[in-house]
């Protein structure tokens, strides 16, 4: 199962040390080049660790980056996310990896599956790449680094996470 990703899972996870739970969650992860942009050639200028960890994803094969000829999207969104969102639909794929909420909502006009970092290690719980305390750690971890998540979401991926542990062990 691929996924088309942008560039707030891919840093997100990468700073976390968990990028490799995307490939054992969706085995191919595509990635238009305005993302790669994004993430490693500003990201190295930067100085930014996770930028070499998601080079190193794309050195090893897993995550793959394409040129895509970009759609009308229904929202006004960032080059990233309409390159993701046109991507996605000319590779046929119905999933995408955004956690933005502009993003996601034109993900859902344009008939496809917003996903995000937290669907991600749901996944990787469920097929037990995870434990739900790595889970846990994951979630917290992703806070420390400044990813914004809501109270009420994270309580719900908490609850979630905790539904899925008692089903699979």
């Amino acid at each position: 199962m691929s996924v088309v990703s942008n560039a707030t899972p891919l840093i997100y996870l990468a700073k976390i040390g968990r990028m490799n739970l995307l490939k054992k969650v969706f085995g191919e992860v595509f990635i238009p080049e305005e993302v790669k942009v994004e993430v490693v050639d500003k990201g190295k200028q930067l100085g930014e660790r996770d930028a070499y960890i998601v080079e190193k994803a794309i050195r090893d094969g897993w995550l793959k980056v394409l040129n895509v000829k970009v759609l009308e999207i229904p929202i006004k969104l960032e080059p990233g996310e309409i390159a993701v969102l046109s991507l996605a639909k000319r590779q046929g794929l119905r999933e995408v990896l955004v956690d933005e909420i502009s993003a996601r909502t034109a993900a859902r006009l344009m008939g496809l599956a917003p996903r995000g970092t937290i669907f991600v290690l749901l996944k990787a719980l469920e097929v037990r790449e995870i434990s739900l305390n790595e889970f846990l750690d994951a979630l917290s971890e992703l806070v420390r680094h400044g990813f914004r998540l809501k109270e009420e979401v994270y309580l719900e991926a908490v609850r979630k996470a905790r539904e899925i542990s008692k089903e699979t062990y």
